[in-house]
């Protein structure tokens, strides 16, 4: 095991794969294609687009600000509302205090990321909706924060045990230096880097507010940051102001790094220790070709450990694999036939909530025995999307979403307070865009989508 605990000799260029990079004063550069790496509040941001990935960021993570101010505005109109019981009243009132507070915590947390330069308003940043994943944003996986950090020593301490019962039955519980794609807010790596016979430790994950909460909890700091359960136990319950904090600071060589896991800015061969938990089943890549890019990090003898309850979703149904299906995938990339652990540990169940559950988890600490063939880098966006520079291509998903749009933007035109549905409808006729018949029920549905949004979004 090395007993070098620094990061740079592990990293390489996102975007060529050229190492090592090159520390600068802000961050890092890349010697080959000369691309500038800063550096978020001390954690290396190196994605492939370093200026798109943060501008794409920084949209994000504003328009989750705006969304919790308009959810303090939906509440007061809730509050104004007659006959209240006393019980909703107080509830009403305790979780526009706590949004309201939750939201100045958040936005000193992510200070670094400048967001109040942004100028565009709330419409704006909705209509132009980045493409992160979809899904991820200031909320994403905000509940496993608090499991991490507060109240989730059970869950925690089971994780560890079933990675460790698979590194007993691979043969060799050292894991030396140790990579964490798909960190999260840090605790698993942090547990990790703690054990006996681990040598630097690098947390990776893409979302820079978790990013940023493990930086606080690795340097032993605390952080204050309301809990919102999904279904709360009591009125009292309804949204606590939680402290987050680790046992103790990290030791040295536990670094965080933000990125793109489909475009690791590691050099080959260098970790002994690959950890992907609950990350294989959720990404865009097909893990046929993920597993590949595994297999490239690690040294020989390297050994691979997932961890988490494979429920993949993509819309292929050929890519929807079961544990047999990862396994023969794991031999097609280079690992041995290990051995499976799996049992059932409890998965988010805060005491301040009624909902919470036990999972099946899936464990495998597989050993590299021979090279695979590297797959071309990862690219989740066309060229023309991220540089900005090339034309933007007539598809014919275009072409009929812009008639699509068109149509709907009519239709909201002709909304004046007087015309009726049926009013609409024979316009769209004398425009000799469908029939008044067929017009009537496509406008009505259109009509009940924009009306289930308006009581979903009274504010918008």
């Amino acid at each position: 095991m090395t007993e070098d605990l620094t990061l740079d000799p592990l990293l390489a260029c996102p975007r060529c794969d050229r190492t090592p990079l090159v520390a600068t004063d802000s961050g890092y550069q890349c010697p080959g294609c000369k691309t500038e790496f800063n550096s978020l509040a001390g954690i290396p941001w190196l994605f492939a687009e370093p200026d798109a990935s943060m501008g794409e960021w920084r949209q994000r993570l504003k328009l989750a600000l705006l969304r919790l101010t308009h959810e303090s505005q939906r509440i007061g109109g809730d509050l104004k509302k007659d006959k209240l019981l006393a019980e909703t009243r107080a509830r009403l009132e305790q979780l526009q205090a706590a949004n309201d507070e939750h939201r100045e915590m958040l936005s000193t947390l992510l200070a670094p990321l400048d967001l109040g330069a942004l100028e565009a308003n709330y419409e704006s940043h909705l209509a132009l909706r980045t493409r992160l994943p979809g899904d991820q944003g200031l909320n994403t996986y905000y509940n496993n924060v608090h499991r991490d950090w507060v109240w989730g020593d059970a869950e925690n301490a089971a994780s560890v045990e079933q990675i460790e019962a698979a590194l007993k039955a691979n043969g060799d519980m050292a894991t030396g230096d140790t990579l964490v794609l798909g960190a999260g807010a840090g605790r698993l790596a942090y547990d990790l880097h703690d054990r006996e016979g681990s040598g630097r430790t690098v947390a990776a994950d893409f979302n820079p507010l978790l990013a940023l909460i493990a930086s606080e909890m690795f340097a032993g700091n605390s952080l204050e940051l309301y809990e919102f359960p999904i279904a709360p136990s009591s009125l009292e319950n309804a949204a606590k102001k939680q402290t987050l904090s680790a046992p103790e600071a990290a030791s040295e060589g536990l670094h965080l790094v933000l990125a793109d896991v489909q475009r690791p800015p590691f050099a080959r061969k260098s970790f002994d220790t690959v950890v992907t938990p609950w990350l294989i089943d959720i990404i865009a890549e097909d893990l046929r070709v993920f597993a590949a890019r595994i297999n490239q990090l690690l040294k020989p003898g390297g050994r691979w450990i997932t961890f988490g309850s494979l429920a993949f979703e993509p819309a292929s149904r050929a890519r929807r694999y079961l544990p047999e299906e990862v396994l023969a995938i794991a031999a097609e990339a280079g690992f041995d036939r290990p051995a499976v652990i799996e049992n059932r540990i409890p998965y988010m169940c805060s005491p301040l909530s009624r909902h919470g559950r036990d999972e099946l988890v899936f464990t495998f600490a597989a050993t590299k025995t021979r090279k695979a063939k590297a797959p071309e880098r990862h690219k989740s966006l066309p060229d023309w999307i991220v540089t900005g520079r090339e034309p933007v291509p007539l598809l014919k998903a275009f072409q009929s979403q812009t008639m699509s749009t068109r149509i709907y933007a009519y239709i909201m035109s002709l909304i004046d307070g007087r015309r009726t549905i049926d009013d609409i409808a024979e316009i769209l006729e004398q425009q000799k865009l469908m029939p008044k018949a067929e017009a009537i029920p496509s406008v009505r549905n259109f009509m009940i989508r924009m009306f289930e949004d308006s009581e979903k979004n009274p504010n918008l």
